[in-house]
């Protein structure tokens, strides 16, 4: 299945593309290396968007790119993506997925845990979206204030699963 916008890759980029609205949140979830390897994990196993909760049907258990991904909202909006890019190392986790056709969205979100030199770990999402079908566009507006709360949410998710 092919991505609904052109720009795949995009969310590792500094400066995200035009033509979208854009999405950078970034927020302290914890300190040390266990905290980085715990929030790490939550997220490349979907358990920190299971525990928002929202519906996650991955094609693999764990994030790597080319795995398809499903999530549902509301119960009953389905999202199909795809991953597009991972990153696994000492200071940084995470991952990166694009709509697929039949996502009421087109574009891209990058969630990344990353362990600071100050020992400070925080999460970061980072999208660039815009509506997928026409009869959406009126509801365009409302769209980045949700995804701010989405994004909020996944920090305050991650923070409980490193400080139980």
């Amino acid at each position: 299945m092919t991505f609904t916008y052109a720009e795949v890759g995009a969310t590792r980029a500094e400066r995200p593309p035009s033509g979208y609205s854009h999405l950078y949140v970034r927020r302290k979830i914890g300190r040390g290396a266990q905290a980085h390897r715990t929030a790490g994990e939550a997220l490349m196993t979907f358990a920190m968007h299971r525990r928002i909760p929202v519906g996650v049907a991955a094609e693999a258990p764990r994030a790597a790119e080319g795995v398809a991904v499903t999530v549902t909202l509301a119960g009953f909006v389905k999202a199909p993506c795809r991953i597009v890019w991972t990153v696994e190392d000492a200071r940084r986790t995470g991952w990166a997925y694009g709509t697929l056709p039949g996502h009421p969205e087109c574009g891209e979100e990058s969630f990344v845990v990353e362990h600071h030199d100050d020992d400070t770990v925080t999460l970061t999402v980072t999208a660039f979206s815009r509506a997928a079908l026409p009869l959406l566009r009126p509801f365009q507006p409302l769209i980045p204030p949700l995804q701010r709360l989405y994004a909020l949410r996944c920090a305050g998710v991650l923070r409980g699963i490193v400080r139980p």
